[in-house]
């Protein structure tokens, strides 16, 4: 199974240098342990373009599609054999980036 693990914040500053070292420790293990798929970082809401196509002519607008606090600043796609896994690894991602995470299983 593959798992998108999503990083919220909910502030406008970055990852510091412990927590980004943190992070690249985290990305190792993930990496030695075949768990890798892929990561990365993500621009501020700010920088988002929202495209919508389902009328005659497709919409573009800028900014996020919603209002809220909390945004996606990041994400892991990772393979685990299970919830349970994935669960326990996401936990120490949470750790390592200092934000909190959110699960779920790719379809």
């Amino acid at each position: 199974m593959q798992y998108l693990v999503s990083v919220i914040h909910d502030k406008s500053d970055l990852a510091t240098s412990d927590e980004q070292a943190a992070i690249d420790v985290f990305n190792d293990r993930l990496q030695d342990e075949g768990r890798w798929v892929f990561a990365g970082g993500l621009g501020a809401p700010s920088t988002a373009t929202v495209i919508d196509n389902r009328g005659e002519e497709a919409m573009f607008s800028d900014g996020p599609f919603v209002e809220t606090k909390e945004y996606i600043i990041g994400f892991w796609i990772m393979k685990a054999p299970d919830l349970d896994v994935a669960l326990k690894l996401a936990a120490e991602g949470s750790r390592a980036c200092n934000r909190k995470v959110e699960v779920r299983p790719f379809l």
